[in-house]
């Protein structure tokens, strides 16, 4: 497995985190584990060069993805199975991001992902097959930089909503709603409003996922740490409260998931950057 993530040039940072280009290789004969994927507070761009993911389905069939895919605001979890030859570019938006590039309500999107092709159109498709044509990571990300650029440009300027948002992740969710309103120069229900246009969610769910996704990521990464530490450093008043947050966000208790982890040798979470 090799992976590699790139900082945006300037001109995109306001919208762009990251760019990632992701690469496994493993013998065919060999099963390919389930990877649990609890949401993450960022909406994403993938394109799968080889091996699209297949993820599992209520009837508990793999069902795989299109090649080029919109991910939007995630609230439940996911289980994926990767290819044996994966080959897959990401782009992780900031909050707001996606909806200036799609200029799609977010609400409208809440765990559920599509076709790039369906909402961007035939331009998804172009980036795709210029991606599959080379095999320079730096030369793909110049690639995805330049279509993101054409398509920003044509984007309102960043708000204050945006980096009040920002500034709400940075913190794990651990600032005051009322405060991150101000801080927008918005009213409480303007924000509201408005959260629910360019995230998806309103501000209060936000924040949980922010700050559950941080103690998943820190566990996933230091399986050794204890839920005690973790609920210090991410925020949580007490083992309850982080608790409820994986019963409602990963579908089970953080013992259980800790457990799933060890039935898969990956770690999809530990390299995304917020």
């Amino acid at each position: 497995m090799k992976i590699n993530v790139y900082i945006p040039q300037n001109a995109l940072r306001d919208y762009v985190q990251s760019i990632m280009v992701f690469s496994l290789e493993t013998e065919k004969t060999s099963p390919m584990p389930v990877n649990p994927f609890p949401p993450v507070p960022q909406h994403s761009l993938f394109f799968y060069l080889h091996d699209p993911i297949q993820t599992l389905s209520d009837t508990d069939e793999f069902i795989t993805g299109p090649p080029t895919l919109i991910v939007g605001p995630q609230l439940s979890r996911v289980d994926i199975k990767m290819g044996h030859c994966h080959l897959m570019v990401h782009v992780g938006f900031k909050p707001g991001g996606l909806h200036q590039l799609i200029k799609v309500p977010m609400n409208e999107l809440v765990d559920s992902s599509c076709s790039a092709s369906d909402i961007i159109g035939p331009e998804a498709d172009a980036v795709l097959e210029q991606l599959r044509n080379t095999t320079g990571w730096q030369q793909m990300v110049i690639i995805l930089e330049k279509f993101l650029l054409e398509k920003l440009n044509r984007s309102r300027q960043a708000e204050p909503f945006d980096s009040a948002i920002s500034a709400l992740l940075a913190k794990n969710g651990n600032i005051p709603i009322e405060k991150v309103a101000a801080t927008a120069c918005l009213s409480l229900k303007q924000f509201e409003r408005k959260c629910k246009e360019r995230v998806g969610i309103p501000p209060k769910l936000f924040a949980r996922l922010i700050r559950f996704s941080s103690a998943y990521r820190l566990r996933e990464t230091n399986p050794q740490i204890s839920w005690t530490s973790i609920c210090y450093e991410c925020g949580y008043f007490d083992q309850m409260h982080l608790i409820k947050d994986f019963k409602e966000f990963a579908n089970v208790t953080p013992k259980i998931i800790a457990n799933d982890l060890k039935k898969t040798p990956y770690r999809l979470q530990s390299n995304i950057q917020l």
